[in-house]
């Protein structure tokens, strides 16, 4: 036994190693991301549970539509005197009664009431279904922000990691040269503290990165960010060719397409059928019930046998003779179930109309929420078009900021790379000092990192649009 528990746990070892390792091997696509926290997300799941409610309302309305059927069966035994209800008579012995009860009943019509509550309750339906899809493309864009997140980071880093590896090298030249006596010690202290600065950078840097994992993992609904790592595609710099769709085309493109104008749109309809639902209340109401009823009672008796037990005097003739009459004793019987059920039955079918006069003002209040309401969805779409209108001019205003500031960061680099390398032939022959050299390098590194985050701005920017137009999120 104990070795076989030895050999379980060596098992379970072994496979977490295998699964874990497999894991940190794979590298994430963005499309990959985003399609895991798509069914992981706990509101998604929510969302979907409240369209399947929605779903179940409309079908309940739909069977609003046809009859209805009741049933009822009784069983009383009594004790004491009471009325009968088949015999009509009081009984006071101990009796048993059965009642059994069918009844039926069907709307015919009630101002439409029941049809505009099953395109209310069908719009609501679609409503939810655009709902989960707008809280689709709010996750999906989450991820995308996360995933271009980790890219820009992960770039920084590497900045960082080069600009390092440059200090070290004219540390170790510099510490050459002053161990040969060729230099002062304050240019070895100030390119040392040039190497500290850049190290405390490229920590902060992996610190970022590492963040910017978890915060990718957790919109993943993935346990743990350990092993997370995602594919580094090539992206294309920014092009001023990428922006030739204005901000109204996009806008107007959007509207046919983006769920959230949809929902507006029908839960605008859904509250136009709430008016007419709140009309239908002061329109006359006309039903048809039918019934079926029968029931057996133990005092329901039936003469089961007649016998003559005598004579009695009921009158004389002419002549004086007596005349007798016979005299009979009766013997009752409880009437048998099957012959109860079937004369007691009692049948039924009726038309009733209803006719509301005065109810409080409770139709015309309910008339008066439901314009409110219809209107309140009026705002609630022009509100949901300016929203998105709004966002999508921020989102190429961005991209036109980030591309202008890109081309001026291209620039800069350009100009300060070349600065640089002068710089640095100037300062290996020692026509420049150490605080000029670092000065120039972290003007360089201040520039590439303008230039990363101007890129990755518009990149983001860039996606935004086009899913904004119904393109997939995806990084060429």
């Amino acid at each position: 036994m104990k070795f076989t528990t030895i050999q379980r746990a060596l098992a379970t070892t072994i496979l977490l190693l295998v699964v874990s390792t497999s894991f940190a091997q794979k590298l994430w696509t963005m499309e990959e991301c985003i399609n895991t926290a798509l069914s992981g997300n706990i509101q998604i799941k929510q969302q979907q549970l409240n369209a399947e409610l929605t779903r179940q309302h409309k079908q309940q309305s739909v069977a609003s539509l046809f009859p209805s059927l009741n049933g009822s069966a009784t069983y009383v035994y009594n004790y004491g005197q009471t009325i009968d209800p088949y015999t009509n008579q009081f009984a006071s012995a101990r009796t048993q009664s059965n009642n059994f009860y069918l009844s039926s009943s069907i709307t015919v019509f009630n101002g439409f009431q029941l049809l505009n509550t099953i395109f209310q309750r069908g719009l609501d339906y679609k409503a939810s279904l655009y709902d989960l899809d707008k809280m689709k493309n709010d996750v999906s864009l989450g991820v995308a922000t996360a995933y271009l997140q980790v890219l820009y980071n992960s770039e920084l880093k590497d900045i960082a990691t080069s600009q390092l590896a440059i200090t070290k090298q004219q540390v170790d030249r510099m510490q050459k040269l002053y161990d040969a006596g060729s230099v002062a010690k304050g240019s070895l202290l100030t390119l040392q503290a040039q190497q500290a600065s850049e190290e405390y950078q490229l920590v902060n840097a992996q610190n970022q990165l590492v963040l910017s994992y978890i915060t990718l993992s957790q919109l993943m609904e993935l346990p743990t960010a350990d092993g997370l790592e995602i594919v580094k595609p090539t992206l294309a710099n920014p092009d001023a060719s990428s922006l030739l769709s204005k901000p109204e085309e996009i806008f107007n493109k959007a509207l046919t397409i983006q769920p959230e104008i949809k929902s507006a749109e029908i839960k605008l309809q859904s509250a136009k059928k709430g008016v007419c639902i709140a009309w239908g209340s002061i329109s006359p109401n006309l039903t048809l019930n039918g019934s079926w009823g029968t029931g057996y009672s133990g005092a329901s008796k039936e003469i089961s046998s007649v016998s003559q037990s005598g004579l009695i005097p009921i009158g004389s003739t002419s002549g004086g003779e007596i005349v007798y009459a016979p005299t009979y004793s009766y013997e009752y019987a409880t009437k048998s179930f099957n012959d109860q059920i079937k004369s007691n039955e009692n049948k039924s079918i009726g038309l009733y109309l209803n006719v509301p006069i005065f109810n409080k003002w409770q139709s015309k209040t309910a008339i008066a929420t439901a314009k409110i309401s219809y209107k309140n969805y009026e705002y609630q779409l022009q509100a949901t078009k300016n929203q998105l209108s709004k966002a999508i001019q921020q989102a190429f205003a961005d991209a036109l900021g980030a591309l202008n500031r890109y081309d001026a960061a291209s620039k800069s680099v350009d100009a300060l790379q070349e600065s640089f390398k002068y710089t640095e032939q100037k300062y290996n022959v020692g026509m420049v000092n150490a605080t000029d050299y670092n000065d120039a390098k972290n003007k360089l590194a201040k520039s590439q990192s303008d230039l990363l985050q101007a890129k990755y701005e518009y990149v983001f920017r860039l996606t935004v649009l086009d899913f904004y137009q119904g393109r997939p999120l995806k990084l060429n």
